[in-house]
């Protein structure tokens, strides 16, 4: 009897647990048989194993292999186990060295022909492994890029099931793949600028506001007015992302199966309004996947026309605004996804969307234009700092370009470094991050300025939220001018930004 391990990594949503691939070779009826709660994907890994190690000059004896997925109580599915269920059992007839094949982790499917393939979530997988202390992997060439971009840990990649059991001590001959194809993400390369936008200088001046303090925006105008224009090049003034921001934004994306590798452009996601809550959510029926909202962590989401989004979406929303993550759960367990994205809505005033277009004739009626704004709840209306009036541009201003992004990116940069010593006192970096209770408690305008805000709530004019709200743009605005304290100027600006009732 022989018996050799090595090992693996199982994912639930972005949170990994270490798999030890234990194989055993008996002397009873040939057999291959996988225990240790295999999906049915991944139970139909015997097959692929045997015809990848017959194809490579690597046979299987004609005896019983038992190969065990441990802990068995963790769920495993997809065929990333390929590459640890062939290590194990050629380290257990003694292809290849035992003890080599128990120092490292391997990820990838296999081939027929023996070719290694790349598989999603390589980038999360290496990054759970780390955390739970390993720090060797073997993985496909092809998820090179993305499993370089992690520091600490050493990596080796193959192609062929022969490189590896040659890696692992085997005398076989390697081959070389000739149709290899290594995926790599290049930065965003659209040029998008805010020098193309014509005459809407008061509405990117509200985007440099955004962009700074990291605040939820609603644009509110007639068709052709430049809403999604404008949104669309947001992603241009805001800053790169850090080293941690690009690898987490790349792991999401990695186990949603994007093109592989790192970029420092924060993310720009903009979702059909037909997509259902569980595309924006996440979910999936046994192992959770993330939705859009995931993926532009650290980045930009834009519902275009956002009235025409399904009601439950919109609802969905509501929670990961708040909370920053995504919680899904399922009978095998709770997986969490990122989720602090800057929201951006744009809509028409009506269903025509015409009402405030001084050049044409809405057609709507009354009650058609009220139900079609109030599409956008209350509570979620609630959690959005600024809501803005996009107006037509007069011809007279259809000349006038906007300035540069790079120019207006300065200004954000600016701003955020204004605001770094008052954040690094605390454990959020923007200030939308930071919660109402610390605002009132720590942050909160003083004299004229906190008389206003006051008055405000009294009235009726303000909830509760949209005051810290106010406050959290006060900052904002104090930090764009350079100043420690908002001034009664910067509360109005804040409470103009933070706009009325838009029907």
């Amino acid at each position: 009897m022989a018996l050799a391990k090595t090992k693996a990594v199982a994912l639930f949503g972005l949170n990994g647990t270490l798999i030890d691939v234990e194989a055993d070779i008996s002397s009873n009826l040939p057999n291959f048989i996988l225990v240790g709660l295999p999906d049915a994907s991944l139970s139909e890994a015997t097959s692929r194993v045997r015809a990848a190690c017959t194809n490579s000059g690597l046979s299987l004896p004609g005896r019983r292999i038992t190969v065990n997925l441990s802990p068995a109580s963790v769920p495993k599915r997809g065929s990333s186990f390929d590459l640890a269920i062939a290590i194990s059992v050629l380290a257990a007839t003694g292809a290849i060295n035992p003890g080599n094949a128990a120092n490292w982790l391997h990820i990838g499917e296999l081939a027929l022909d023996g070719s290694i393939r790349g598989v999603h979530g390589v980038l999360p997988s290496l990054l759970a492994a780390k955390e739970l202390g390993w720090a060797r992997f073997v993985v496909p060439t092809e998820n090179l890029p993305e499993a370089e971009v992690i520091e600490g840990i050493e990596v080796q990649s193959f192609d062929h099931l022969t490189q590896v059991a040659s890696f692992h001590g085997s005398d076989v001959q390697p081959r070389k793949e000739s149709n290899l194809r290594v995926i790599s993400r290049q930065a965003d390369t659209k040029g998008l600028c805010y020098s193309d936008v014509l005459g809407q200088s008061e509405v990117i001046d509200s985007m440099v506001v955004a962009a700074t303090g990291g605040h939820h925006m609603l644009m509110v105008g007639s068709p052709g007015s430049g809403k999604t224009m404008i949104a669309e090049r947001l992603p241009s003034i805001l800053p790169s992302l850090t080293t941690e921001q690009a690898i987490e934004t790349a792991a999401v994306e990695s186990l949603s199966g994007l093109p592989s590798g790192i970029t420092f452009v924060p993310p720009f996601r903009a979702p059909h309004h037909n997509s259902s809550a569980s595309s924006l959510i996440g979910g999936g029926l046994a192992v959770p996947r993330p939705g859009l909202i995931s993926l532009a962590h650290n980045g930009v989401l834009f519902l275009d026309e956002a009235p025409e989004f399904q009601q439950p979406a919109l609802e969905a929303l509501r929670q990961p605004l708040e909370s920053g993550e995504v919680v899904i759960s399922r009978a095998a367990g709770v997986a969490r996804f990122p989720a602090r994205f800057q929201l951006v809505m744009a809509a028409n005033p009506c269903p025509c969307g015409f009402a405030w277009d001084p050049n044409r004739q809405c057609k709507c009626v009354e009650p058609a234009k009220s139900r079609y704004l109030n599409r956008l709840s209350g509570p979620l209306l609630d959690r959005i700092d600024i809501s803005l009036r996009v107006n037509t541009v007069p011809k007279a201003m259809q000349k006038k370009r906007g300035p540069s992004s790079s120019e207006l990116r300065e200004k954000v940069l600016a701003g955020r470094a204004f605001g770094a010593a008052r954040l690094a006192k605390t454990p959020w970096r923007l200030n939308a991050q930071v919660p109402g209770a610390y605002l009132r408690r720590n942050w909160r305008p003083t004299g004229a300025a906190s008389d206003r805000l006051d008055k405000a709530l009294e009235r009726g004019l303000l909830s509760m939220r949209g005051y810290d709200r106010c406050i959290r743009l006060a900052h904002t605005l104090a930090d764009l001018d350079q100043v420690e304290t908002p001034t009664v100027e910067h509360v109005a600006r804040a409470m103009y930004l933070r706009g009325g009732e838009l029907g």
